[in-house]
């Protein structure tokens, strides 16, 4: 999950995501960056702490980082949040390979739309609740794609 500073929408993304896939039981590896180092080490945007709580997710723990070309290795999928981001990490791909892996997170819920998620960080709280409704919606239809695709045994 990778937005600019990776202290308010990413961080939703990612322990919204993580939530979903863990009440699913799907064993996955989650994580976020941002674009930029502009708050590197940080912890995420404290109004982006309230509206996680306020939906029984704790993001408090989370430290903000850049995005790096390891993590095309790290990761199969990753989603941005506006087309700034996508630019951004494709500059950093390698390969058509890489490029793939990497899609705005609405497409999952507006396939080929290209739509951003806003950035909440100059709103007030509408703002954020906003935006997690956007996540929130996205990271249920990954998750439930990604048990549709999960070998039975």
């Amino acid at each position: 999950m990778v937005c600019l500073g990776n202290i308010c929408r990413s961080p939703l993304a990612e322990g919204i995501f993580r939530e979903k896939a863990k009440e699913h039981g799907l064993k996955v590896k989650v994580d976020s960056a941002g674009t930029s180092a502009y708050h590197e080490g940080e912890r995420p945007d404290r109004r982006s702490q309230q509206v996680g709580r306020k939906h029984g997710i704790d993001i408090s723990q989370q430290r903000s980082r850049r995005f790096t070309k390891e993590d095309f290795a790290a990761f199969d999928r990753i989603y941005v949040m506006d087309i700034h981001n996508y630019e951004d990490v494709i500059a950093l791909a390698s390969t058509p390979e890489e490029e793939q892996k990497v899609d705005l997170i609405l497409n999952i819920i507006h396939p080929g739309e290209n739509r951003t998620v806003p950035d909440p960080y100059y709103d007030g709280h509408d703002g954020f609740e906003h935006v997690f409704k956007m996540l929130e919606d996205s990271c249920e239809i990954i998750v439930k794609e990604m048990l549709a695709q999960k070998p039975k045994n």
